[in-house]
């Protein structure tokens, strides 16, 4: 796998990375925006001087100089022909022509050059005005001619002429002044397009190298922490992942190895533990064969040599009662009993170690059949006790059927044996919780107290003397291995009273259930 090249700023972490990255960019940024501002106030102010100043200031120098022409035309009019008329042309034209210079000089402030200029023409416009337009005016009304005579009026084209020549150096001036401002104009636009397009390369080569940056500093050292992850993650337990990148990546990486290491000293551990449980699970089912085998074997052999003790007891018992004393005959008595109570023992014992032992694979079991064939059984104890029986509908299940029958006899037997005053009334119920069909057994007998809800289930435990009820304590204990056989559990409902409620579950099947 390639790593991610060592860059320099090792030691400094991504956030300033980041900031420092970021104060570039914004300088950058606040540069571009200046010259960029500053670029188009230059804009402005050429073309604020061109629209506002040369472009009116040119209109204005025409109109000023129509207003004139419009003097000279009332004042040449009037001359020749005497006619007051003809002197309105002249009077508009002089307030024309004050209006227009006052309009020119706003305009042009600040521009010394054409301001000398403009006083120039209207210093010549004043002399025109002083040395014949005044005095020609004057002499009308007196039918003075000489300002009439072709000589005067020559006079007056001359000057005139003067007028016109400064008003076309003045329009030469504007000319050139605008043509100065359209060149600044130009020149200050082409800068505002250099200025942005500077800008945005700049703009450009910084998001680039911040695309760089962020590549080189956190997509490249993710992307290889993310890969020895996943290799990790994967199984490769012992693939050691490597501190890259910024110092916050680096501690991250860190941290993931040291998780590494953990799980991998965790995991040896449970390998160790799990190799120390199957040893000793191989012991335990081991010994739970030999146990079971012992138990069978015992139990088995023991039939024989019991039989024919008690054969021979009876025998002794048969022949002897009464021919000897009294204390013998209770012996006897006493050897009979015990070896009976012997031969119940193994015989228990064995059904015990048989549970399981039979069974080669579970099939579907209708709990009621095997229910009815278990009081089928005790008929004869049902009826001697005058016992009532209320069942429930019950389920199939997957199980052993001769096991679950022989569950049924023993708490049927149970509730029998230990009946109280009343004559034994015994339900049976059965109710679904989630994945498990738990049933009940519930009777009105003597009752078990509930510090005795463990004890009662263990093999050989009684809770009462041979002489009050009859037994071997091995009952509960053979419902509980059935119970435990099939995957379900046992227990005695310590709340219940009077009598006793004894629960059960089996392990529900779907499509099974009635």
């Amino acid at each position: 796998m390639v790593r991610a090249p060592r860059f320099r700023w090792a030691d400094t972490s991504l956030r300033r990375r980041l900031a420092g990255l970021f104060m570039v960019a914004s300088l950058v940024l606040v540069l571009v925006v200046a010259l960029g501002a500053l670029s188009f106030s230059h804009l402005l102010d050429t073309r604020r001087t061109l629209v506002n100043q040369i472009d009116p200031a040119s209109f204005q120098a025409d109109q000023l100089l129509v207003a004139y022409l419009d003097e000279e035309t009332g004042v040449r009019g009037y001359v020749l022909s005497h006619n007051v008329l003809f002197l309105q042309p002249y009077t508009s034209g002089l307030a024309e022509a004050h209006d227009a210079s006052k309009r020119l000089a706003a305009l042009l402030v600040g521009q010394t050059e054409l301001l000398n200029l403009v006083r120039l023409a209207e210093d010549q416009a004043n002399r025109w005005h002083h040395d014949f337009a005044n005095p020609a005016i004057a002499a009308v009304p007196k039918h003075d001619s000489i300002y009439a005579s072709e000589a005067a009026l020559l006079q007056s084209k001359a000057l005139f002429d003067a007028i016109r020549a400064r008003f076309a150096t003045l329009a030469t001036a504007l000319s050139s002044s605008r043509n100065d401002a359209c060149a600044q104009l130009n020149s200050a636009t082409r800068e505002l397009i250099a200025v942005v397009i500077v800008g945005l390369l700049l703009l450009v080569l910084a998001g680039l190298e911040a695309w760089r940056a962020l590549r080189v500093w956190v997509t490249a050292p993710l992307l290889d922490l993310g890969s020895d992850a996943r290799e990790v993650a994967s199984g490769e337990l012992s693939h050691v992942i490597a501190p890259i990148g910024p110092p916050e990546l680096q501690q991250l990486a860190a941290d993931i190895e040291a998780m590494r290491q953990r799980i991998v000293g965790e995991l040896e551990q449970i390998v160790a533990a799990r190799a120390d449980l199957d040893a000793r699970n191989t012991d335990l089912a081991r010994s739970n064969v030999e146990l079971e085998q012992f138990a069978y074997v015992a139990s088995h052999d023991l039939q024989e040599p019991l039989r024919k003790v008690i054969s021979f007891v009876q025998l002794l018992e048969q022949r002897y009662r009464g021919q000897l004393d009294e204390r013998a005959d209770q012996y006897i008595d006493f050897a009979v009993d015990g070896a009976k109570r012997m031969q119940v023992l193994i015989n228990d014992l064995l059904t015990f170690s048989r549970v399981g032992r039979n069974t080669t694979d579970f099939v579907d079991v209708d709990l009621a059949s095997c229910l009815q064939s278990a009081l089928s059984n005790l008929s004869s104890a049902i009826a001697e006790e005058g016992a009532t029986v209320n069942v429930a509908v019950l389920p199939v299940v997957r199980g052993d059927e001769a096991l679950l029958i022989s569950l049924w006899q023993n708490l049927f037997g149970n509730s029998l044996k230990f009946r109280g005053a009343d004559q034994p009334v015994v339900a049976v119920e059965a109710t679904r919780v989630e994945t498990e069909w738990v049933c009940s057994v519930t009777d009105n007998g003597i009752g078990i107290e509930p510090r005795f809800a463990e004890r009662i289930f263990v093999i050989f435990q009684r809770l009462h003397g041979r002489d009050t009820y009859e037994g071997t304590g091995i009952g509960l204990a053979l419902c509980k291995k059935i119970v435990e056989f099939h995957g379900g559990r046992i227990w005695l409902d310590t709340d219940h009273e009077p009598g006793t409620r004894l629960y059960f579950s089996l392990p529900a099947t779907e499509g099974l259930n009635t």
